[in-house]
């Protein structure tokens, strides 16, 4: 086993900005292209509130966690990069939260 790992999260918003929900099918097509691609992934249901400032106004948001843990390599960040950027528009948000940090796994 690859002894450098690097761990990607990924916020999903259960609602569009407009506050519309996403369809949960929708979501799962997110999980689905993870899977596809690494193999595994874990998806928190749980949902997690978020706040934040635009323009002067405030807002709220009801988020999933996404998590896979994948080689460190820069094709791997690369791909994780284009996912962000493939789902905030598919989602319509003007931010989709990635984060990414090397984990040991032993």
């Amino acid at each position: 086993m690859s002894s450098n790992w690097r761990r990607f999260e990924v916020l999903l918003p259960l609602r569009f900005n407009d506050g519309r929900p996403i369809p949960r099918k929708v979501l799962g097509e997110a999980v689905k292209e993870i899977v596809e691609h690494f193999g595994a992934v874990s998806y928190e249901t749980r949902s997690v509130h978020g706040y934040w400032q635009h323009e002067g106004a405030t807002y709220q948001d009801d988020l999933s966690r996404l998590v896979v843990d994948v080689a460190d390599t820069a094709k791997n960040r690369r791909w994780m990069k284009q996912f962000k950027e493939r789902w905030k528009v598919r989602l319509e948000q003007l931010e989709l939260w990635l984060v990414s940090y090397r984990i040991d796994v032993d």
